[in-house]
């Protein structure tokens, strides 16, 4: 992307998009600033096994995703603030209360709510941000710095973290606090500023959530893209859970050091190619970036199976690998939902994609399974076959008519 270009299309980000944009890079460096110390605590603190830290936190994602779905629809009904101001809301209790409250049924209930102000937030601040863009190629351009900026506050808030002395210690939550009340506040500044009002101008023809359930069934192109999404995120979910593990019982050499090289090539990979790589494929069309993203994530399955697992370089190379996929995928699959949701259903659509990352969640106990019975091959070879799957998927997505009942708002 032209420089001149670039500058052309961020100066028409109205302040709100902006807001959304910086907003959500200060919530996520402090959400992990303390979030990864979160099963330390409860282990340490509340002397929870680690079977009951994953049903506490496996359960509350799995339920904070259903809830996402239901809730986007009611940001087209009853407008975007609406939900927003509820995401930042429970947001600033829960870490509140995670900061504070010193029963273990109280801090579980508080983790319980922590996971919902994420997904509360996803679908109607991605519909806001199409709401103030006119389009598509500024569209385009907010989502993939919003994607960008999330992976920069996810690694710079771990390392700010250690820089501020913060090492577990519970009252740090309050700081992601904090940052949801500001938040808050930049919401209540610039929601008149809106270019779209959405109180007193919301469409009078959005469907109910029963009705929208039955649109959703009947456009089938949207529900080829959801599976294909689920896959996608199923495979991407193994890195952090099931390569972790499989590495531990390989007993490589220097686990901890190669386990934090990984992440950091990740986060590293992600922040300097995301941006060349919008460059090199400005001209193609969505589908084909889908189609690459999915092609290069394969090859990086392929490379587990046959990387030498003593080797440290080789490990780095395919997290390398995996990660332009990421870089690809990840903007992109928002952008595919944002041009096939129609106007007056974008949270709708957005809340219903949010249930692909039940991927993520059901990642450790598919590479858990795969593990005990099978092995690490195994494992890999078949997501590389879900990756071969979901892109299939995405072929026939775009072979299906979308449904006619989907009217034009």
């Amino acid at each position: 992307m032209e420089l001149t270009q670039f500058s052309s299309q961020i100066t028409r980000f109205t302040p709100l998009v902006w807001t959304m944009l910086i907003g959500n890079f200060f919530v996520r460096a402090s959400y992990y600033m303390v979030w990864p110390f979160l099963a330390v605590i409860l282990y340490t603190k509340f002397s929870l096994s680690a079977t009951e830290v994953g049903v506490l936190l496996t359960g509350s994602a799995t339920f904070a995703v259903l809830l996402g779905f239901y809730t986007g629809n009611l940001a087209d009904r009853f407008g975007r603030f609406k939900i927003l101001y509820a995401a930042v809301i429970v947001g600033v209790l829960a870490f509140t209360a995670l900061a504070l409250v010193e029963e273990l049924w109280a801090f579980c209930l508080a983790v319980f709510f922590a996971c919902m102000p994420r997904t509360l937030w996803d679908a109607p601040s991605k519909a806001l941000l199409s709401d103030e863009l006119a389009q598509d190629s500024d569209r385009e351009l907010a989502l993939h710095l919003l994607y960008f900026l999330v992976n920069v506050g996810a690694a710079l808030g771990p390392l700010f973290g250690l820089w501020a002395g913060l090492n577990g210690e519970q009252f740090s939550f309050i700081y992601t606090a904090f940052a949801y009340l500001a938040l808050f506040c930049a919401l209540l500044l610039k929601q008149h500023q809106a270019r779209v009002c959405n109180t007193s101008n919301l469409p009078t023809n959005v469907p109910r959530f029963r009705e929208w359930l039955t649109l959703l069934r009947d456009d089938k192109r949207f529900l080829w893209v959801l599976v294909a999404t689920f896959l996608v995120y199923l495979v991407f979910g193994q890195g952090d859970s099931s390569l972790v593990q499989y590495l531990t019982r390989a007993e490589v050499p220097e686990l901890a050091l190669l386990i934090s090289s990984l992440i950091v090539t990740n986060s590293l990979i992600i922040v300097l190619f995301q941006f060349p790589l919008l460059h090199m494929m400005k001209d193609w069309s969505i589908q084909s970036r889908l189609l690459v993203g999915g092609g290069v994530l394969a090859v990086s399955q392929i490379m587990m199976v046959l990387a030498d697992v003593d080797s440290f370089w080789a490990w780095i190379v395919c997290i390398a690998v995996l990660s332009l996929s990421e870089a690809i995928l990840f903007s992109n699959i928002n952008i595919h939902i944002d041009r096939m949701a129609p106007q007056h259903l974008k949270a709708s659509y957005f809340g219903a994609a949010g249930l692909c990352s039940l991927g993520f969640a059901f990642a450790p106990l598919v590479g858990g399974v795969l593990l005990d019975l099978a092995s690490g091959t195994w494992l890999f070879i078949t997501m590389t076959v879900a990756c071969l799957i979901a892109n299939w998927l995405y072929i026939i997505s775009e072979k299906s008519e979308a449904n006619a009942k989907v009217y034009e708002g």
